[in-house]
Order: C-alpha cells, then sequence, then structure tokens
C-alpha cells in the first residue's frame, strides 16, 4: 500500500487479468479479504434499453429458425408500402 492509497498488482494476475496502464479496477469486501475485478466503462450511449435487447433476441431466433427477409427485400416492401386505409366516419 503507497503513501496514498495506490495499490500495487502482481504482474503475473496484471497480465492474466489483460489490464493496461490506466484501466479501472473494483474492489469489493469479502469474507475472507477483498475481491479486486477489472472495471470495464462502457458508454451509456453504446448500451440497449431491455426493449431493444429483447428484440434483438427476438430477431436471432427468427433467423435461426430461417424467419427473415434480405435487405432488398426490406428496402422494396419499405419503398412500396401502402399508407394505412382510413375508416369512414359514421
Amino acid at each position: 500500500m503507497g503513501q496514498r492509497r495506490q495499490v500495487v498488482i502482481p504482474r503475473e494476475i496484471f497480465e492474466t487479468l489483460k489490464l493496461q496502464e490506466g484501466d479501472f479496477v473494483a474492489f469489493s469486501k469479502q469474507a475472507n479479504g477483498v475481491l479486486i475485478k477489472p472495471k470495464r466503462l462502457v458508454d451509456p450511449d453504446d448500451t440497449f434499453t431491455s426493449e431493444e435487447s429483447a428484440l434483438i433476441a427476438k430477431a436471432r431466433r427468427e433467423m435461426r429458425e430461417g424467419k427473415y427477409v434480405t435487405l432488398a427485400q426490406l428496402e422494396h416492401d419499405l419503398a412500396h408500402k401502402r399508407p394505412p386505409r382510413r375508416r369512414k366516419a359514421t
């Protein structure tokens, strides 16, 4: 433990965890000591909402089942999409 509460991680562990200088680590108190884990910072704009994750999972499942259209077909369908029909007022 250094003067400014800095901790030195042994080279073997540093390399095993694939850490690099400047990386962050997370500390958590355990019953028998302290757990140190690499902390990966993620840009919140690069994450999916739970709804988006569910849609991606559904799409992957449908692709595995052979239920998909090509990009060309999708573009064609979107280009030729008919406007929704309006109901007559009664």
